[in-house]
């Protein structure tokens, strides 16, 4: 499963994009997480992890596959568990190809990959921002489903090779197949699909606006969530998928209510997850610098803590700034070290012992806005930053904690 170019959230299926802000927290991007699992490597320099789910979903493939397998090939005996396991390595190979068609066209695009992970129910490509375009949009989500055709048609073509009812021909014919459904769910149009991304690329051409494609494939995915809540177990257990459902899936009826609801669940939440980022990123250009900081007065190094903070109460100003004896500015006092001085101690603290010193990434212009201005705390993260005008003077402080809070603003819309 797959939702290409969009923020934060890992998709269930064949494949999934998540840029980086996580919808759930309501807070500012961090930098990427060193983990996600265990590191198999790099290709086009993005990590690709393996998550722990997947060890899961491996020995249930495993188990399940093994079990068919001695139908088909009784004289297997046990090592038809091996074949199995063969099985769900090169079935999650071709999702890792299914997700390194999207990064490839993200790198293409130069939008920054963070990483893929293959987990539970697929993989997910996290893809840091959005694409500029619908005509983009469409491509970055087609090539996912595009190349699992690919993939099943060479597996088609390889069957042509060997002899039916070996091993090879039966391991063939189940990759054809795996990815021949991974496509065809994949091109679903509802988010947080591929097949969404796409309606949603389509949405956006014709109306020109980006919010109203997003709503229109978020609403589609939650009919298709409700869909598979109901239709898999109906057609399963009305026998609708004749032996496809047995001899590729090995679902038993008692456990295709519980995939139909982890299905329908991890669709509902992504295509949700879908709307509130759409809702962020659309509040985004709100999110300004120049709006947000805090003036701030500037105080010599030596100035005790007291003087300062009185110096500030007349200027109505709620941030300190330490400068040298030209005015340049060298440092920006913690909020939380002021807090942390008794009052009675104020007057034999100096400014210099609270203050962090400045580095050039903690330098914000004053007109940055939007994604630009996240990018920019996330590139030095810190817990105040000094924002100067376009002729490097002092315009005040952005505190961390000021940006938090105008996220969860933002979240706290109502979704439309």
């Amino acid at each position: 499963m797959d939702d290409s170019g969009d923020s934060g959230r890992p998709q269930p299926g064949a494949g999934g994009t998540a840029p980086g802000t996580d919808p759930d927290d309501g807070k500012p991007p961090r930098p990427a997480e060193p983990g996600g699992g265990l590191l198999m490597g790099r290709p086009f320099g993005v990590p690709v992890y393996v998550a722990p789910s997947w060890f899961v979903v491996a020995a249930l493939i495993t188990w399940v596959f093994g079990g068919q397998l001695d139908r088909v090939l009784p004289e297997l005996g046990g090592a038809r568990y091996l074949v199995a396991l063969f099985f769900a390595i090169a079935f999650y190979a071709s999702v890792l190809v299914h997700e390194l068609a999207h990064t490839v066209a993200a790198l293409r695009y130069k939008l920054p990959v963070r990483r893929i992970q293959l987990q539970f129910f697929g993989g997910v490509s996290e893809i840091e921002k959005e694409t500029e375009t619908p005509g983009r949009e469409f491509v970055l989500a087609f090539v996912g489903p595009l190349l699992s055709l690919v993939l099943g048609g060479v597996f088609y073509g390889a069957m042509q090779l060997v002899e039916p009812g070996t091993v090879p021909g039966v391991l063939l014919a189940g990759l054809m197949i795996s990815n021949l459904i991974v496509a065809a769910f994949n091109l679903l149009p509802g988010l947080p699909l591929d097949g969404g991304r796409m309606l949603r690329a389509v949405v956006w051409k014709i109306t020109g606006k980006p919010m109203s494609g997003t709503i229109a494939a978020a609403w589609v995915g939650r009919g298709l969530a409700v869909t598979v809540l109901v239709g898999l177990p109906l057609l399963t257990h009305t026998g609708a998928l004749g032996g496809t459902a047995q001899d590729i899936g090995g679902v038993e009826t008692v456990m295709d209510a519980l995939l139909a609801a982890i299905l329908a669940g991890i669709i509902w939440t992504g295509a949700g997850n879908s709307l509130r980022m759409a809702r962020l990123r659309e509040h985004l250009p709100d999110l300004r610098a120049r709006t947000l900081t805090r003036r701030a007065v500037p105080v010599e190094s030596a100035t005790p803590l007291s003087e300062a903070l009185r110096r500030a109460n007349e200027a109505g100003a709620r941030a300190l700034v330490v400068v040298d004896g030209q005015g340049n500015p060298k440092g920006v006092v913690r909020e939380a070290a002021i807090a942390g001085v008794p009052e009675h101690r104020r007057p034999w603290v100096a400014v210099s012992g609270l203050a962090q010193d400045l580095t050039e990434g903690m330098k914000v212009p004053a007109e940055l806005a939007g994604e630009a201005l996240l990018d920019r705390l996330k590139a030095t993260p810190a817990t105040e930053y000094l924002v100067v005008e376009e002729t490097g003077e002092i315009y005040g402080v952005l505190s961390t904690a000021d940006v938090e809070r105008a996220f969860v603003k933002a979240m706290a819309r109502p979704e439309a």
